[in-house]
């Protein structure tokens, strides 16, 4: 059943992820420039977009425990108080996205880029609305353990965004080039295409009919939209954490020069791809743990749990194998520069250990939030990847880390955050085994 139903999730995963991929190879062809500019302005948006995701992401927990316990007629109107809690979201997130300046002048971007960056970001504020909508709509699905539509809709915007990104940003049939920009105007029309598809098919299909979700939308439930919050806030939190410690390494790195951001870039797009698999296999295992304690039934849960570790681990290792044996033929496919392909190909062994920690990571934290464990995380990632990591990270790159000199290298960077991931992962699992054992007793 996980298995099933994390391969479901992956499919349409990797149809998103393989948005970002292709930007990233239409970039690196377009320009040297357009990708190290990709590589500061999708980190800005990720940070965003992923931290906000991560507070609609934690409710599935709740809807899951819902359709386990048979409530299904509470499951509607839970789903229409959320609409509060994203509304909330996307203003946040389109104020942040529209006004990335002063991110770009603490971390010392090159001023050359940032007027690209820019520009980038701002049609991007108005793909985030449909964005996290889609996702509001992907939770539910996988909290009812029904992916399929999620991942046929992913599926198709693919088919889509990938002529419009080479249409947009290389130009032709009377339209101008547009550069990098170009990649963010085609996701802001397939986002708005995906979530025109998923409000059709709440208001038609057979299946959502059951859990009353057309009815008058109720003013809002406070007390609900703060149990949404003490489960969402602390969950995004630990998401803004866990994702600016990794994307604000694009922005530090910059100051390096074009080669390292666009090695970085070609190193994170590989890694967020592989990423998919483990946030596959946790999204799935945690519908299933949430659904058996809905159902009053501990020992299944925890059943579930031990065959989503193992699932994620063996599959971890398959991908970090790959990313080590192809290094060279991997970079070559995102760039023709050999100083970006060298450089690419230097970072994937430590990218591979770092991919096998997150993978541990991923898994614990989405079974945690089953059991409402959400603020020790996010003191743990404040610790370690905010601390360890990237400070760790910025100090061996630039100053020097006891008896290390100062690299200068993006190498400094994955280094001291695969370290600090390797330990969260670690810190994570006996922290889940601990709050298991003290349920079942």
């Amino acid at each position: 059943m996980i298995a099933r139903h994390a391969g479901t999730v992956l499919v349409g995963q990797l149809a998103v992820m393989a948005f970002g991929v292709t930007d990233t190879i239409i970039a690196g062809r377009y320009s040297e420039h357009a990708l190290a500019a990709l590589s500061v302005g999708a980190a800005i948006f990720v940070s965003v977009y992923v931290s906000l995701m991560g507070v609609l992401q934690a409710l599935l927990p709740v809807w899951a425990e819902l359709h386990g316990a048979g409530r299904g007629d509470e499951v509607g109107r839970s789903v229409r108080q959320s609409l509060y809690l994203a509304g909330i979201a996307i203003a946040v997130g389109m104020v942040a996205l529209l006004l990335p300046g002063g991110a770009l002048r603490w971390t010392q971007v090159p001023a050359e880029m940032r007027g690209e960056v820019e520009a980038y970001l701002a049609v991007l504020a108005f793909a985030l609305a449909p964005s996290l909508l889609f996702r509001l709509f992907s939770t539910l699905n996988q909290s009812l353990g029904k992916p399929q539509l999620v991942t046929w809709l992913q599926l198709a915007s693919l088919v889509v965004k990938l002529p419009l990104s080479i249409w947009f940003t290389f130009g032709g049939a009377g339209l101008p080039a547009m550069g990098l920009v170009g990649c963010a105007w085609a996701t802001l029309c397939v986002n708005w295409a995906m979530l025109g598809c998923a409000v059709w098919l709440l208001r038609s299909s057979a299946f959502y009919r059951g859990y009353a979700l057309w009815e008058r939308i109720e003013p809002p439930d406070w007390q609900q939209i703060r149990q949404f919050a003490r489960l969402g806030v602390p969950g995004g939190l630990a998401v803004l954490v866990e994702v600016t410690s990794f994307t604000l390494m694009a922005l530090f790195i910059a100051r390096l020069g074009t080669a390292a951001a666009a090695a970085h870039q070609i190193a994170s797009n590989l890694l967020a791809v592989a990423y998919m698999m483990p946030l596959s296999l946790a999204i799935a295992t945690s519908a299933r743990v949430s659904f058996w304690l809905g159902a009053g039934d501990a020992a299944k849960a925890r059943h579930a749990c031990r065959l989503g570790f193992e699932l994620a681990m063996l599959c971890a290792l398959v991908y970090a194998g790959a990313m080590v044996a192809l290094r060279h033929e991997l970079a070559n496919v995102y760039s023709d520069n050999p100083e970006v392909i060298a450089l690419a190909a230097l970072l994937l062994p430590v990218v591979a250990v770092y991919h096998l920690a997150d993978a541990l990571q991923t898994l614990c934290v989405f079974v945690l939030r089953c059991y409402r464990v959400t603020l020790a995380p996010l003191v743990i990632y404040c610790a370690m990847l905010w601390g360890l990591g990237l400070g760790g990270s910025y100090l061996l790159a630039y100053r020097g880390l006891g008896p290390w000199p100062a690299m200068q290298s993006p190498l400094a960077f994955w280094i001291m955050s695969a370290g600090a991931l390797v330990l969260t992962g670690l810190l994570f699992s006996a922290l889940l085994r601990w709050t298991m054992q003290k349920r079942a007793s």
